[in-house]
């Protein structure tokens, strides 16, 4: 069940990363949110994605909150399952 978990969580993450890149070129996404909440998933999982993650939140602290938002309601939903 840990595996399918971390799967989940690598899935979960680099899928909205992916969506954020489409973002920055499509007008109706917020790209740079996508991209934030994604990296907020997979800093769980990499050291290095934590530091870049750092430089995101410095860069556009307007966004911080609301990333800190989606990181807290992701945790509840892997740990209900």
């Amino acid at each position: 069940m840990e595996k399918f978990m971390r799967i989940g969580i690598l899935i979960v993450g680099w899928f909205l990363v992916g969506l954020g890149v489409l973002g920055l070129f499509l007008p109706v996404l917020q790209g740079i949110l996508f991209i934030m909440i994604g990296l907020a998933i997979l800093s769980s999982r990499s050291e290095m994605v934590k530091r870049w993650l750092k430089h995101l939140e410095e860069r556009h602290p307007h966004y911080h909150e609301r990333m800190e938002k989606w990181r807290e309601r992701m945790r509840r939903w892997f740990k209900k399952g």
